[in-house]
């Protein structure tokens, strides 16, 4: 599938705005700390990923009924579903200056996903969080996304890459008061 920035300006994928909010200092520590055990952008790139994917449970796994949706909410309070995660990746890597997009997946519900920018190309990467059945894991060599979908079913990759989170994915996060009133409203198509 070829991956199609929205924005043709690679400095978009870079900003910070009020979701991906890479200049809070919540994000610029937890970014200097994971930087302190990397060699090149690629092994920071890997342990931010690690970082969010492992240590910030998918709050439908855990059961955690808060909803969060900004980068720096992400880190303080430990708890997201796939949408905030990837805002909480997106932070950190742009924190770094690592272009990062973020982009979906269509199943029962939109999926949520990044994208990092590396030897001129994207790659797509899911810090959902593994469980039975979903091992995800970063790769620069090919995807190991947590789904692939069923295109027979009607699942699909959406191939646009978002500077920042889709308005229907960030109006459900920011309408809904916990976690079963967002299961509702989440978006099923974009």
């Amino acid at each position: 599938m070829e991956l199609i920035q929205e924005n043709p300006d690679l400095s978009a994928y870079l900003a910070a705005d009020e979701v991906i909010d890479h200049d809070h200092p919540r994000v610029r520590d937890t970014a200097a700390r994971l930087a302190e055990d990397a060699a090149d952008s690629y092994a920071y790139a890997r342990l931010a990923y690690e970082f969010v994917r492992d240590t910030i449970p998918h709050s439908q796994d855990s059961g955690d009924l808060r909803v969060t949706w900004r980068a720096s909410d992400v880190l303080e309070r430990r708890t997201g579903i796939c949408y905030a995660k990837a805002h909480a990746l997106a932070a950190l890597l742009r924190a770094e200056d690592i272009p990062t997009a973020l982009c979906y997946q269509k199943f029962d519900v939109v999926h949520g996903l990044v994208a990092v920018r590396f030897n001129g190309a994207w790659h797509r990467q899911d810090p959902r969080g593994n469980k039975p059945g979903v091992n995800a894991q970063f790769s620069l060599d090919g995807e190991q996304l947590a789904f692939t979908p069923d295109t027979e079913a009607g699942e699909l990759d959406h191939p646009v890459l978002y500077a920042a989170p889709h308005p229907a994915v960030l109006s459900a996060l920011q309408a809904a008061p916990d976690r079963p009133s967002l299961w509702r409203t989440l978006p099923t198509a974009l």
